[in-house]
């Protein structure tokens, strides 16, 4: 674990109360981007019956949306460093209203690359607000229970994302109607673009805590330092990379897994009801994941969670009916804690590089836009069954960062002897 944040770390101003509201305000951020980002389940298989498009075809929407992590991160870190983290989070609003604004022409002109346009602007606003809120909660408190606290926040990220289907389903596949139309997204992405935008408005006139950066007198040393010398956030960023990619695919594939004959046979619309349980198991793992990173290392946690999502994949890969359903839903009880665990291990140390090096950990959710589609093209060759096996190889990584890779180096070694700070 680590122990308190020395000079060189960024810290929080204010008092304790002051902090605690401001993670309470933190957490609806978390929620937004989280009940967005599922509707893409939802969305995937409903724009694949619009356009008659085959799997690897209908993987374009993650592609797009995951995509603009990569393209934005490094410039969004730059940016939090110039504008401060509560300017980062208005301006990421605006850009989500602005992406799900898009979709409203989308649908009228009935052109599949409009819409795919109109994801990458909302995934644009998205990562600008991953890499404003994930480095704040990270630093709103004492770095030893950092891992504990934003898997707290991740917990009310999952609560969005098991919200989120029920949404779609609801208005997108209009309870279970026949008919697919591409108009059918309109209303609920117009909802959510007067969401951020009323979010952006009451961020304006918020008082927050405000980051500092520590110790002027290590600006110079700080300005010698680079992200790329601290393996341990690099292979970090590897990490979630396969993580996002590992989720995202199985998340994206669930509604069609569900239709085939010899799993469920289930309708569009049933089956994106059933995504809840995915994400809602999450929900359960990272309030119980909160709680035992204050006991246990997180990265005994996040190698065994990775190797129990291993072997649910193979059980489900091998099932058929209800056996095959519930065993590839429990992934996302395994898949709760890995995100914020990987994140704050890999942040642990970074002083005045933790804006950049959130950039670059955020540009690894990369690999929500290139595994999903590793997996249509699978699907496509093979069957949705087989194509699972795609995240399961993603997980074994993710065990390996746990036990191996996230070990400090000599970077973080030489860090923490200068200021005193206990390395993971």
């Amino acid at each position: 674990m680590a122990g308190p944040i020395p000079n060189s770390v960024p810290q929080s101003t204010g008092t304790d109360s002051n902090r605690r509201f401001a993670f309470i305000v933190m957490t609806s951020l978390f929620f937004i981007w989280g009940f967005i980002t599922a509707l893409n389940d939802v969305l995937i298989p409903h724009l694949k019956a619009a356009f008659d498009l085959s799997y690897l075809e209908a993987g374009l929407v993650q592609f797009c949306f995951f995509g603009a992590y990569f393209v934005v991160s490094p410039f969004a870190g730059r940016l939090i460093e110039k504008v401060g983290f509560k300017k980062g989070i208005i301006i990421g609003l605006i850009g989500i209203a602005a992406g799900c604004s898009i979709f409203y022409p989308a649908a009228e002109m009935e052109v599949y690359f409009v819409f795919l346009f109109a994801l990458f602007v909302l995934a644009s606003g998205i990562t600008i607000l991953q890499v404003s809120a994930n480095p704040y909660v990270v630093v709103l408190g004492e770095a030893r229970t950092a891992a504990s606290r934003l898997n707290l926040a991740q917990a009310i990220n999952s609560l969005g994302h098991t919200l989120g289907p029920m949404f779609g389903a609801a208005l997108i596949f209009g309870g279970g109607v026949a008919v697919v139309t591409a108009e059918a997204v309109q209303l609920p992405y117009l909802i959510l673009a007067g969401v951020a935008l009323a979010t952006a408005g009451i961020f304006m006139f918020l008082k927050l805590p405000v980051i500092t950066s520590g110790d002027p007198a290590d600006e110079s040393e700080s300005a010698n330092d680079s992200v790329w010398q601290h393996k341990r956030l690099v292979f970090g960023a590897i990490a979630i990379f396969m993580y996002v990619g590992a989720e995202v695919s199985v998340g994206s594939y669930l509604v069609n897994y569900f239709a085939e004959s010899h799993i469920m046979s289930m309708s569009n619309y049933d089956a994106s009801k059933m995504i809840s349980y995915y994400w809602g198991a999450a929900l359960i793992g990272r309030f119980i994941g909160a709680a035992l990173t204050f006991y246990i290392k997180p990265n005994i946690i996040l190698a065994v969670n990775s190797v129990l999502a291993i072997v649910f994949i193979l059980v489900s890969v091998g099932s058929e009916g209800p056996i095959a359903m519930w065993t590839i839903l429990a992934v996302g009880l395994f898949n709760s804690i890995m995100f914020p665990t990987i994140f704050s291990m890999a942040i642990t140390g970074l002083g005045k590089l933790t804006s950049r090096g959130s950039g670059l950990l955020v540009q690894g959710i990369v690999g929500g836009a290139l595994l999903p589609l590793l997996q249509g093209l699978v699907a496509d060759l093979t069957s949705v069954q087989m194509s699972f096996l795609v995240p399961a190889f993603a997980y074994i990584y993710i065990s390996w960062y746990a036990l191996y890779g996230s070990r400090p180096d000599a970077a973080d070694l030489a860090a923490a002897n200068k200021t005193g700070e206990q390395t993971v």
